[in-house]
Formats: structure tokens, sequence, C-alpha cells
């Protein structure tokens, strides 16, 4: 046993505050097609850049370890990479394990030494990303105890080199309503496990045909808020350096509150038709910004008062021309002036100020303090 008395209290040491620790286990579930790999590959780009995460605060530069078991690097994830701006130099792909003439796949239940001592000789690592997290789990991932046993490995992996660990998984069908730890495909241990469980979503078809909203959620943390998430979008973009090659990079936008639960019971709700509703909305907002920008706080509870749904005013402020923006780490809506076509959205992929040259990687961990890039 160890007494209490000879442990020093230490604090949670964040790659990103609230969502993305050192050391510990990160679920991202998501419905189909809400970009939830695209999303991984994001957060690994600004980990290599030491760039801005969506709340404003910036990245640990350091090496990301992609364990990908669905998506080929070549044709897929290095694209994604590329147009979200990371520093590929600093990127490394998990890929067979060499046995003298012969190669295998790489097994996590026998080739975690082997990993950990490639991950130090690369310069350490900020990031390890398992997609998907069930091809850590070499026996039925729909047992407690096959799960725990096979995932602890890699929990200890991302200790011993300081990295936060993301696994990425599905939500299983037919489970809308429930808690979204519950709706995690497979055994519940890997919420269990895992520190911080995100929920990536997709909301409905909006009014007015404007590309649905989608979002990342947090539905359980165990060293953090447990609540709150952000916009996002998907957009198709040529990759830098070759415009043949289309890649899917995702942008984050306004920071939202609330429940995941919540999120997802209104981006899984039938559509209404009640289009007095969606007017409504519309004469709510202009009456509301008429005279200038309104946080959103304020606007969520004048909407609560008015008996205005959420999603009916976010629909509206699509169909009439609003904008939201930051201003002191606070968001606000106001009318987007005539003629201007400005997106809601800030991009996170910030130019890196340095490009290192090759086999020389930096020890994880270094920021920057240059350059202060804006999102």
């Amino acid at each position: 046993m160890t007494c209490a008395s000879t442990l020093k209290a230490e604090p949670v040491d964040w790659v990103w505050w609230g969502w993305l620790a050192r050391g510990k286990l990160h679920i991202i579930g998501g419905q189909p097609g809400a970009g939830k790999t695209t999303l991984a590959m994001l957060m690994a780009s600004t980990a290599t850049i030491a760039g801005l995460w969506p709340d404003g605060s910036r990245a640990p530069r350091g090496n990301v370890i992609i364990w990908s078991g669905e998506d080929d690097p070549a044709d897929t994830l290095l694209p994604r990479l590329v147009a979200s701006g990371a520093d590929v130099e600093r990127v490394f792909f998990v890929g067979d394990v060499a046995q003298g003439e012969y190669r295998r796949p790489f097994d996590p239940a026998k080739d975690m030494e082997p990993l950990r001592e490639a991950i130090e000789k690369a310069g350490g690592c900020v990031l390890i990303v398992v997609d998907p997290i069930v091809s850590a789990v070499a026996g039925d991932s729909h047992k407690n105890a096959d799960t725990r046993r096979a995932l602890q490995p890699l929990v200890d992996l991302a200790a011993s080199v300081g990295a936060a660990l993301l696994g990425i998984t599905h939500l299983s069908k037919g489970t809308s309503g429930r808690e979204p730890i519950e709706r995690i495909t497979g055994s519940i241990a890997f919420g269990a496990l895992a520190r911080v469980v995100m929920i990536a979503g997709k909301e409905g078809e909006t009014e007015d045909g404007t590309p649905p909203r989608r979002f990342l959620a947090r539905a359980k943390s165990n060293i953090g808020p447990d609540e709150g998430g952000f916009a996002y979008e998907l957009r198709q973009e040529p990759m830098p350096g070759d415009d043949r090659i289309i890649a899917s990079i995702a942008v984050f936008g306004e920071a939202i509150e609330g429940s995941a639960r919540d999120m997802l019971a209104a981006a899984e709700a039938e559509p209404s038709e009640d289009k007095g509703a969606f007017g409504e909305a519309e004469t709510f907002l202009k009456e509301q910004l008429a005279d200038g920008p309104v946080p959103t706080t304020e606007l969520k509870a004048a909407a609560t008062a008015h008996a205005i749904g959420w999603r009916t005013v976010e629909s509206a402020k699509k169909a009439i021309g609003v904008e939201a923006f930051r201003h002191d780490n606070k968001w606000s809506w106001r009318l987007r002036p005539q003629g201007r076509n400005s997106a809601e959205t800030a991009v996170l992929n910030p130019t890196p100020q340095e490009t290192p040259t090759s086999n020389s990687l930096r020890p994880c961990g270094l920021g920057s303090d240059e350059g202060e890039d804006e999102i």
C-alpha cells in the first residue's frame, strides 16, 4: 500500500483544457457522417503546430501517433492533415511489425513496448489517436472484462509517454434518447474507462436548406467540466500542393452551452412542420438584434421567455443573415451588414512559424509564443 502522506498532489496536465489530458483515455463517439475522424485529424494538426483550440488556448507542440484500422493513410488521412495545416514531420502512422523476414499487423497485446520505444526514439508525442478504438480489443468488445483488459495497455502507454489517448467509435443503433455514454458501441467499459467522453453529432436538415450544423459536446468528464461544446462544419478543400486531391477538413465555430444529451435529442428530433414558429423566431431575432450585438446567453434566455425553441431560433438565424462572433471570450450574435458574406466559424489551422527539417523532431510538449496565430 501507498500512504497518502507520501504522495504529492498534482494538477491534471492538459493538452486542451477540459477536453484532452495527458495520460488519460478519451472517446469520441458519433453518428454516421458526423465527421469523427476528420475532427480527430484537426486535433492532431493543431497539436503538431502549437495551434489554437476553439476556446482560444494554445496547444503544446509535439508529435502525434495515429493507428487507423479503417482509413488509408496515403489517400485519406494525409490529405486531411495537410489541408488542416499539420506539420507532417510530426505525424507518425502505426504500421506492420517486422519479425525477421516477415511482417505482421500491429498487435496491441504484444507490441506496446516496441511502440513505446519507437515513440521515444521519434522524440515523444502529445497525442495518440486510435481509429476505431474497438480495433484495440482482440476479444469480445461487448464484454466488459475483455474490453478493460485490452484497453489497459494503451492507457499505460499513453501515461508512460505523457500523451493524450483519443479513441474513435460509433453510437449504437436504436439507442436514441438514452444517456450518451450508454450509446457508445460495445461494452460500457469504453465509456467507463475514458476520463472524457465526447459526442460528435449532426442536426437535421434546416428549414431554409442550409447545411446542418454539427457539434462536438462533452458527455462525461471525471477531471473537468462535463457539459458544453463547439459547433463545427465539414468542408471539402483541395489539398495544398496538389489540387487534384480533395480533402475533408473540419472547421470549428462558436461555443455551445448545454448537455450532450440535449444536443443529441434536438439533432435527432423530427423536424417541425410549424412554419408559424419559424416566422416568429425570425421576428424575435430581428427585434432582439435591431440595436446591435447581443450575447448568446441573453438571446437564449429571451427565447425561453418567449417560449421559442432554440433550434428554431438557430434556423431563423441562418435565414435572415445573422452572424456569430467572439469578443472577450464570449459569443454574441449580430445582424450581418448588407453585402457582407462572412462565415460565422473560425478556421483552426494557423500556419506554423517554423518548418522542422526532416528527422529533426523537437521533444513533445514544447509550445511556441512566436507568431501568435489567431483563429
